[in-house]
């Protein structure tokens, strides 16, 4: 990267693509507990707030948070975890 300004972002309605198939099933079946979706582990930094999001609650961590995600995220019963 030439500058340091670039961050890799992902809209709200992605995430569940960086989990598999069999544990949103699973975590669909036992809603008592919440997937940690950790967005820095797949690359990206920023989540961004567009799309929906299903109402299955969801742990996101990630380094950026814009305020139309944090609302989407915590509409849906999750949370959002900064990391630096």
């Amino acid at each position: 990267i030439k500058h340091g300004k670039v961050i890799p972002s992902i809209n709200v309605d992605r995430l569940w693509s960086l989990v598999s198939e069999q544990t949103r099933q699973y975590y669909k079946e036992h809603s008592d507990k919440a997937p940690v979706i950790d967005v820095l582990k797949a690359g990206y930094m920023k989540v961004t707030g567009k799309g929906v999001l299903p109402e299955q609650p969801v742990i996101v961590k990630a380094r950026y948070f814009t305020k139309e995600a944090e609302v989407t995220i915590k509409e849906a019963g999750g949370v959002c975890i900064l990391c630096a």
